[in-house]
């Protein structure tokens, strides 16, 4: 068996290596005189795949390592009779994470305390609905926008209309549809922009034209009050100069690219497949895994919430440092932007995940508990 593959996977000898020939190539140079012998083609987002890319070949099985499956072309897919798979959720932990070093980021720069900013969560699938679990569990006042969601389940769900009308914070979490019921393309275009509260921060680590960046480039030249977080772009992996230098935290498409997150969406991939190929899986993640490098952190009865919150977050991981990284490597020369903007991500250094911290806290202090917890780190 002939497996086709980005480069960039994770693990990609210790779980596929058994199964068959692997054969890797850069995300997006993935074409079709490269998948045309291949059984199997397994991919991230950056790769379209679709009929152009597939029609002609042996390829019987699509496994995309990500959530999101925008890239992939699904009423060919099934046209064609390629079986397919996506990790749902593999990297929703590490999206929370960098939502809230965003925030706390924001709230360093403002002055403002987090407990008493109303947020607004756009999109309550894998990721979007563990970030409204976390929130809710710090105490903070969360609204939930999931038009598919509502008409499926009911529930206390509310319009876009009344996140803008309402909500200090704003977090995109919706997949990109371009047609359908519930389109997302430009879900944030100039009208909905010019809507936003005074003081408003905005927050997108979903896909980039979920936003009309035009729009939010000319708002945010306009308004000084609002504070946008952008980790996703229209065009990427060219990237709008202007926005990125009004954005005040810009980074190239990593919210998610946690080790935990990157390394489980190929576990997932892999389990996929040997179903598919009706096979018992003989590869475990957890086998695989390297040891967190901070052991335990521990807090004395009498710290200070607040600190004992943005401690905990950024022992794990600060965004500052991406948007450093990624703000140095802008360029106008678009070639060597694009280079940069996939450079970035191939060698993106490993970062793990609170979930993966244990917390130890000394002596009886419940709402310094609470937080450990809600946060989603162990307790001990």
């Amino acid at each position: 068996m002939l497996i086709v593959a980005d480069e960039n996977i994770p693990l990609l000898d210790a779980f596929f290596a058994g199964l068959g020939e692997i054969r890797r190539y850069p995300g997006r140079a993935i074409d079709a005189a490269c998948v045309k012998d291949a059984d199997v083609l397994l991919v991230r987002s950056v790769t379209r795949v679709d009929r152009q890319l597939l029609e002609g070949s042996r390829v019987r099985f699509v496994g995309t390592c990500t959530i999101g499956t925008d890239h992939l072309q699904l009423d060919y897919l099934a046209e064609a009779g390629i079986h397919w798979r996506s990790a749902p959720g593999c990297n929703a932990r590490g999206v929370v994470d960098y939502v809230l070093g965003s925030l706390l980021t924001l709230a360093e720069l403002e002055g403002v305390a987090l407990s008493q900013r109303v947020y607004g969560v756009v999109g309550a699938g894998e990721v979007g609905g563990r970030l409204v679990r976390v929130l809710h569990g710090l105490g903070w006042r969360v609204l939930v926008c999931d038009p598919v969601r509502e008409a499926q389940e009911g529930g206390d769900f509310v319009s876009l209309e009344t996140i803008l009308a309402q909500c200090d914070v704003i977090s995109l979490h919706t997949p990109l549809q371009r047609d359908g019921e519930h389109p997302t393309w430009h879900l944030l275009g100039a009208a909905e922009l010019a809507q936003l509260r005074p003081g408003s921060w905005l927050i997108n680590a979903a896909r980039g034209p979920i936003v009309d960046n035009q729009a939010l480039r000319a708002l945010l030249a306009e308004r000084d009050d609002v504070h946008a977080v952008l980790d996703v772009w229209e065009g990427e992996p060219e990237v709008n100069l202007q926005l990125a230098d009004l954005c005040t935290l810009a980074t190239p498409h990593i919210a998610g690219y946690s080790l935990d997150g990157r390394q489980r969406g190929t576990a997932q991939i892999y389990q996929a497949l040997c179903q598919w190929r009706g096979i018992a899986p003989t590869v475990r993640l957890a086998d695989l895994l390297p040891p967190v490098a901070l052991a335990k952190l521990e807090f004395a009865a009498s710290a200070e919430l607040d600190w004992a919150l943005a401690t905990l977050c950024r022992v794990v991981y600060d965004p500052r440092r991406d948007d450093a990284d990624f703000r140095r490597s802008l360029s106008s020369d678009t070639a060597a932007q694009r280079a940069a903007f996939d450079r970035l991500r191939k060698h993106y250094p490993p970062r793990r995940e609170i979930e993966g911290l244990h917390v130890r806290v000394q002596g009886e202090a419940p709402q310094l508990a609470q937080m450990v917890s809600a946060l989603g780190a162990v307790l001990v």
